[in-house]
């Protein structure tokens, strides 16, 4: 297609906003303020914000704080549920769909990048089928040679995306093993292959960036509020209420709970801890974020209304 024809028809594509950006840098606030603007509704982008039960150790938003805001994708999966990122882009393309068909702008709001890039970039992620006696071969490995033999392996596989991966993220450790094991791909060669398709929409992003010690201070008061809100306590419940030990509480700052709930570590260790995994998690996330080329990046410190202001320019 010449460059003319293809800017005509990314011209008659509806415009999505993408609202992206490390953990704690004010997401939710310019998103649904932006909503109130434009008639707009929300369509999460968190890979813990989908999961019932888990709710302040994600920051997933109050009805208060959603401000009559109609969000998607929050709260419907089980914990104990598998669920890709093949599933994450159909969903999502669902409530983008029904978001247009009712005369409404959809805003993209989250922190996963992976749910990110399948949408901007059409990736097609292959739904791949769980291999239990595989996932439970590796889980043994884990327990008897450590985490780090796994992670040097699935480094040895797919370098490139084990780059973004911390050394400690048992889940995403496992899950470029799995990929590998039941494709004989590995998930950096299917991103490349899968990019071939025309994007659907026209997706305008935005991310936002922070002084990275004032991020990290908003980080560690964000988790000693959430320890102050019953972050124990609601781990604690989701550990009783569900008979398969949830894959969702590997996840960032559910982990290091069940560490302190099984006696593995003290309350003050278990603190810090989330923090810090917290802050390298942050690190990763702007990393992810500066590599996408369409990126607009917005300066957090702004009024709100000065950021929308620039959103608002950014549409045609």
């Amino acid at each position: 297609m010449c460059p003319q024809l293809d800017k005509m028809s990314k011209k008659k594509r509806p415009q999505i906003i993408v609202i992206c950006g490390p953990t704690a840098s004010g997401k939710t606030a310019l998103s649904i303020e932006l909503a109130k603007k434009i008639n707009g509704e929300i369509v999460s982008c968190d890979s813990m914000q989908i999961y019932k039960d888990m709710n302040i150790g994600t920051a997933k938003p109050t009805e208060e704080e959603k401000e009559g805001i109609k969000h998607y994708l929050l709260d419907f999966v089980s914990p104990d549920q598998r669920y890709s990122v093949a599933d994450y882009k159909k969903d999502a393309k669902k409530a983008i769909k029904e978001i247009l068909q009712k005369g409404k702008v959809p805003i993209i709001v989250g922190g996963t990048g992976l749910y990110v890039d399948s949408l901007i970039y059409e990736i097609e992620y292959p739904n791949i089928e769980f291999d239990e006696k595989y996932r439970e071969k590796l889980e043994k490995e884990v327990e008897e040679k450590g985490l780090q033999e796994l992670y040097l392996r699935a480094k040895e596989i797919d370098e490139e995306a084990i780059k973004k991966i911390s050394q400690n993220d048992k889940k995403r450790i496992l899950r470029v093993l799995e990929i590998y094991h039941a494709t004989g791909k590995n998930k950096t060669q299917q991103e490349k292959e899968s990019r071939k398709k025309e994007v659907e929409y026209d997706y305008k992003v935005y991310a936002l960036n922070w002084d990275r010690e004032k991020l990290y201070d908003r980080i560690n008061r964000r988790v000693d509020i959430m320890i102050d809100q019953g972050l124990i306590e609601e781990v604690k419940n989701i550990y009783n209420k569900y008979e398969k030990f949830p894959t969702a509480m590997q996840g960032l700052g559910y982990k290091e709970v069940v560490e302190y709930l099984e006696g593995k570590i003290n309350k003050e260790d278990m603190i810090e801890k989330i923090k810090q995994e917290t802050r390298r998690y942050a690190k990763r996330q702007l990393t992810w974020f500066r590599k996408n080329k369409q990126t607009i990046w917005l300066d957090a410190e702004n009024e709100l209304q000065n950021n929308i202001q620039i959103i608002l320019e950014g549409l045609n």
